[in-house]
């Protein structure tokens, strides 16, 4: 891979110039208050704006932030962002109402050296996800003009063809973000030749959200962990009735045939925590993977898969001196968030943290979940912001994002 990065651009000087950032501040707000319920995010861009300000360039900030419909809506505002941004860096953050409009230009050209200002949400415009190429790249030129050089530290957005992403590197000279390039090295790791034994651990909720890095993993794992609600229908496909549990009925032929040919690397569930309704308070028990009864919900792994999974992670299961080398995690064991069925994931990440291996948490609700458990975030080896990013690249494919760096 042949891309310029931070430094290289820091090398040249930025002092007094705008450098336009592509950030990942797409945080989760809490519902009711909107406040921001999760910062790991913000924190990932951190090391990049940091270097820009303290050389004395004039940050400008863009990103979006959930999935608005090409306008403005209060709920998706970055404002909130803007005041958290500012705290973590220890300076104001100027922030604009708008994202290419008066409010930007003129926010842009108050900045001083070394001064951050945050653009309104991206998405507030239909050119950002455009796939209409004139559309979109007319909105990467109204973008494009708020900076004299580009770096983009939204790892998370990468696998995304939208103006901010692709469009506008071809516009600016562009560099990768100490993030970007960080996720980059991390995960050619995996898809490289990594230290055996590899160990995936993947949950969930769909198997149709991770059928493709399946399929491109199973090759090449020493062994593949399935929970989360994903786990369903791989059970379905064994035989087993699932109550009332997450099923893709489509993909049970599919599971099938992933069991067929996974020459025994795949371990799934060996018992569940079922409950009678899909409620924090509803009565739960532990029940045998391939007993759960009609009326009942699966929304957790059992006490006796957590054991196997964590055997699965040492010597034991592999017949080897060594504990697994390298651990890929992503997609929760169940719902986590109701600390009723909360027991899987942490036992899992737990185990993980603990293995001693090289391992990648890959973002999204693995990453949410090692914060939100209160697990110490420096057990694991790296925790990626990109779920859909992180997967895509472990598949192979063609990241819009990282092809427009390269060029």
């Amino acid at each position: 891979m042949s891309i310029r990065t931070l430094d290289d651009l820091l090398a040249e000087g930025v002092s007094g110039r705008r450098v336009l950032v592509r950030a990942d501040l797409n945080v989760p707000l809490d519902k009711q208050s909107g406040s921001i319920a999760d910062d790991g995010r913000i924190r990932g861009v951190l090391p990049t704006l940091g270097a820009l300000t303290e050389a004395g360039a004039k940050v400008v900030v863009c990103s979006h932030l959930g999935r608005p419909k090409g306008s403005p809506d209060p709920q998706f505002s970055l404002a909130p962002v803007a005041g958290r941004l500012g705290e973590l860096l220890g300076t104001a953050v100027h922030f604009a109402t708008d994202t290419v409009g008066e409010s930007a230009r003129a926010t842009v050209a108050a900045l001083a050296d070394g001064e951050v200002a945050l653009l309104e949400n991206l998405r507030f415009t239909k050119g950002e996800t455009s796939k209409d190429d004139a559309e979109r790249g007319a909105f990467a030129d109204q973008l494009a003009a708020l900076g004299d050089v580009y770096v983009d530290d939204a790892f998370g957005a990468v696998h995304r063809k939208h103006a901010s992403v692709h469009d506008v590197p071809a516009r600016l000279p562009h560099v990768a973000g100490r993030l970007v390039l960080r996720e980059v090295e991390v995960l050619s790791k995996l898809t490289g030749d990594p230290d055996r034994p590899y160990v995936v651990v993947l949950g969930g909720s769909k198997v149709s959200d991770k059928l493709a890095v399946i399929e491109a993993l199973l090759p090449t794992v020493d062994r593949l962990l399935i929970g989360g609600g994903m786990c369903f229908t791989f059970l379905k496909a064994q035989g087993h009735e699932v109550g009332s549990s997450l099923l893709e009925k489509e993909m049970v032929e599919t599971c099938r045939s992933l069991l067929a040919r996974a020459d025994g690397k795949i371990m799934l569930p060996v018992d569940v925590v079922a409950a009678d309704a899909f409620a924090p308070d509803a009565a739960h028990d532990v029940v045998p993977a391939d007993g759960i009864p009609s009326h009942r919900v699966g929304l957790d792994i059992g006490p006796k898969t957590v054991a196997g999974f964590t055997a699965a992670l040492k010597q034991s299961a592999f017949g080897e001196s060594t504990n697994a080398k390298t651990i890929f995690w992503n997609g929760p064991m169940g719902v986590f968030e109701m600390p009723a069925f909360a027991n899987g994931t942490r036992g899992v990440a737990e185990a993980i943290a603990a293995s001693g291996a090289f391992s990648v948490v890959g973002g999204g609700d693995s990453a949410a979940a090692v914060r939100a458990l209160g697990l110490d975030e420096k057990a694991f080896g790296h925790i990626s912001t990109g779920g859909g990013a992180s997967l895509e690249y472990l598949e192979g494919k063609t990241l819009p994002g990282i092809a427009a760096l390269e060029n």
